[in-house]
């Protein structure tokens, strides 16, 4: 144990896990109950009765159910596969995998597969439909440019996502929104096609109708934009939680304090990311995002990184220091 490990004071790390579990389930129930909404006023608008509402419900259901499934049984694999990440052994990296067992150990948590990414971007990333079946990737610059207490705060925040289900919540919050998008696309192509004309033959009829036609309309144009804002705030939500979850396991903040200052002034983007795993990474691996003040954007998969290394030194010295939003 660190020096400053003994100056975190116990509340501080449980208050603000507390408080980002708190931040990130009102965000989903808000975003499941968005969703439903949304699948009622597009079934009354499409059938044309408050009955027919009950059509969007079930579509909803139908198509999250079915994209849940396909993304919770292979998102790892293609996830991994897309990084371009290749399983390594003890004997291949064995400071690297004794690493993740004392992690994993302080979790509580199975020891998950461990994995390089042949990239000289420091980063890395957690993947895994739950923890017995997770895994934890990381480039082959992070192991060069981090010391072990490092290494060791950004393995325990990955831990921290394993352990807090966070591949669990992504995969949840990538079918809201893959739901929300399907429904809407399927409403407005059937307008193109003529279903518009059978929406104001339903019983009922008159204004009232008409209303809840425009009102599915401006939910269908708006409701795609508005899931991906919130999939990312909390996104972001989930990134605090895991550093101060990070700091639970390790009790040594200046460890991924530091950790994520290195990652931050690395000037190489990651050749492997993507924008469909850009969220899972440690630090948003496109380097323009992580500028200064860049992740206050709404469209930011990560909070501002200066935002965490500053929490973290706070943690780090005993002060009380709250992120934004």
């Amino acid at each position: 144990m660190t020096e400053s490990a003994t100056r975190v004071p116990e509340g501080t790390f449980r208050d603000r896990i507390a408080a980002n579990k708190r931040k990130s389930l009102l965000l989903i129930a808000g975003f499941v109950a968005f969703v439903v909404v949304f699948g009622y006023v597009v079934g009354y608008a499409w059938v044309g009765d408050p009955a027919g509402a009950l059509f969007g419900l079930v579509l909803a259901f139908v198509v999250g159910i079915v994209s849940g499934l396909v993304t919770y049984y292979g998102g790892a694999k293609m996830v991994l596969a897309s990084s371009r990440a290749r399983e390594v052994t003890h004997d291949e990296e064995p400071v690297l995998y004794n690493v993740v067992e004392e992690m994993a150990l302080a979790g509580g948590l199975p020891v998950p597969k461990v994995y390089v990414i042949d990239d000289a971007a420091p980063n890395a990333f957690a993947t895994g439909r739950d923890p017995e079946h997770g895994a934890v990737a990381v480039t082959k610059g992070l192991l060069e440019r981090l010391d072990r207490d490092e290494l060791q705060g950004v393995v325990a925040h990955e831990m921290a996502h394993i352990g807090n289900l966070d591949i669990r919540y992504a995969m949840l919050v990538g079918v809201l929104v893959g739901t929300t998008v399907l429904i809407a696309d399927f409403f407005l192509r059937s307008l193109w096609f003529g279903g518009g004309r059978r929406m104001g033959g339903g019983r009922g009829g008159g204004q009232a109708q008409l209303i809840m036609m425009l009102v599915a309309i401006l939910f269908a144009i708006l409701a795609p934009i508005f899931a991906k804002l919130l999939q990312l705030s909390i996104s972001r939500q989930r990134e605090y939680l895991a550093d101060a979850t990070a700091v639970r396991l390790t009790r040594n903040p200046k460890g991924l304090a530091d950790a994520l200052e290195k990652i931050s002034r690395s000037p190489n983007p990651l050749q492997s990311a993507n924008r469909a795993t850009a969220h899972l990474y440690i630090s948003n691996p496109f380097k323009k995002a992580n500028k200064r003040n860049a992740g206050k954007s709404l469209f930011s998969t990560h909070p501002p990184i200066n935002e965490r290394i500053g929490i973290l030194r706070s943690m780090e010295t005993g002060r009380s220091v709250d992120e934004p939003g």
